[in-house]
């Protein structure tokens, strides 16, 4: 008669207490190191090397816009000597920097290939993002160089000789549709390449301005125009490199990628049959086209048992509906929650 009653299997399924996030069983966690005894959602990296898909080519190409645009620059800068042509010489040293800008973007993109190790556990894949700041920075600088030099000029404007000019322009131009056609397709995919790519379509609208420069003072002798088309080819650059430089620097301070709302992940998060909160967030462009998102998980309370199965729906939704391959989630149950945390970053 003293003995208790046995408990019926499930009578307290739907009231099952949590541990401690301290003691919480290792299944309670996503991420690096978990093993979940639902299998999880992979990530899928796939978007990692989407524009490596036949390195050689790319590095070939690279190759070759990098010699003709080395020829290309001693070419220019001899025949702005001769003729006497800041506008030329203006327009060499862009090219130059287009030159340079190649072989930064070539070597970027070799280091990007090497995997993940020990020291850099996400890999080298921002050694594009930071080639494409090295390009954008060096092309800033030099549109300030190239409007000092300029307003020097028309201060003292110098005899020009247009035939020189427009003659080498023209050869330059030419360089120029070459540099871009080898260029053009891998900059849709790598912000590294499409810097260079930009700095090759300044040099093509250099070099058009300065036959343009060239015919006028061949017609009318207008020595003020070029040093006035060096200003426009300036301003130019200034405004490329400018517009483009944002976003590099948004990755590189892992901001979120463009046009992804934080909230409106974590809203899509909460609203999971089973989750009732969700805190301490980070969303992040992980490189140009990875996102990675972490964050603290509430499990609604009677629902732990359920943990797992939550955990997935959740990857399924990060996955899915904003493409994010990379997630981390902890999670939480009810009774042990973080209370009055932020939703997004950190406390």
């Amino acid at each position: 008669m003293g003995r208790r009653p046995a408990r019926r299997p499930g009578r307290d399924a739907g009231r099952r207490t949590c541990l401690p996030l301290a003691a919480l069983p290792r299944r309670a966690y996503v991420g690096t190191g978990s093993r979940p005894e639902t299998p999880p959602i992979p990530h899928d990296h796939s978007h990692h090397h989407h524009h490596h898909a036949d390195p050689s080519v790319g590095d070939r190409r690279l190759f070759w816009a990098i010699a003709v645009n080395v020829l290309l620059t001693v070419a220019q800068v001899v025949g702005g000597i001769v003729s006497g042509s800041l506008a030329l010489i203006a327009d060499a040293l862009h090219n130059l920097s287009d030159a340079a800008s190649l072989v930064i973007a070539y070597v970027a993109r070799r280091i990007a290939r090497r995997p993940a190790n020990a020291e850099m556990t996400f890999g080298y894949a921002r050694a594009e993002v930071v080639a494409a700041l090295i390009n954008y920075t060096t092309l800033i600088l030099l549109a300030l160089y190239l409007a000092y030099e300029a307003i020097l000029r028309a201060l003292d404007p110098q005899p020009v000789e247009g035939w020189i000019v427009v003659i080498v322009a023209g050869i330059a131009l030419v360089i120029d549709a070459v540099t871009a056609l080898l260029t053009f397709t891998m900059s849709k995919d790598s912000v590294n390449i499409r810097a260079a790519f930009l700095h090759n379509l300044a040099d093509a609208a250099g070099s058009v301005a300065v036959i343009v420069a060239g015919t006028l003072i061949l017609l009318y002798d207008w020595r003020l125009v070029d040093p006035a088309v060096t200003l426009l080819i300036a301003g130019y650059i200034l405004w490329m490199a400018v517009s483009e430089i944002g976003g590099v620097i948004r990755i590189l301070m892992q901001g979120t990628p463009p046009g992804m709302d934080s909230n409106a992940v974590v809203g899509a998060l909460a609203e999971i049959d089973g989750i009732d909160g969700v805190h301490h967030a980070h969303l992040w462009q992980m490189e140009e086209h990875a996102a990675g998102f972490e964050a603290h998980v509430v499990i609604r309370a009677g629902r732990w048992s359920e943990a797992d199965a939550i955990k997935a729906r959740a990857k399924a939704v990060l996955a899915d509906r904003f493409a994010i391959g990379h997630s981390t989630l902890e999670l939480e149950c009810a009774q042990h929650a973080c209370h009055g945390a932020r939703v997004i970053g950190h406390d």
